[in-house]
């Protein structure tokens, strides 16, 4: 089962989150989630993956930085963006 509640709820009756298997925590004036109740049933699948999600958005983050490894080393001399990206997709096609 599934609701919304404000921190005041939670805080005065902490035990009603056994009766319930996600918890949206809501700021009751602006109406904003503040965060979320997972239930112990639950809560392996959603760190698995929020783990995953994690772990892809590093790989982009690692993706992202490739076209520029060798850069700061001297790899590409006096190369221009042009030509280091040409020499990058040879080297990434060999």
């Amino acid at each position: 089962m599934t609701t919304k509640m404000g921190i005041r709820d939670i805080t005065r009756n902490f035990s009603i989150l056994d009766e319930y298997d996600y918890v949206e925590i809501e700021d009751k004036k602006t109406h904003k989630i503040k965060g979320l109740f997972v239930s112990q049933k639950y809560a392996d699948e959603v760190k698995k993956m929020l783990e995953e999600k994690a772990k892809l958005e590093k790989q982009k983050e690692i993706e992202e930085m490739k076209d520029y490894v060798g850069i700061f080393n001297g790899e590409f001399g006096d190369m221009s963006a042009q030509e280091i990206k040409a020499k990058k997709r040879e080297k990434y096609y060999e």
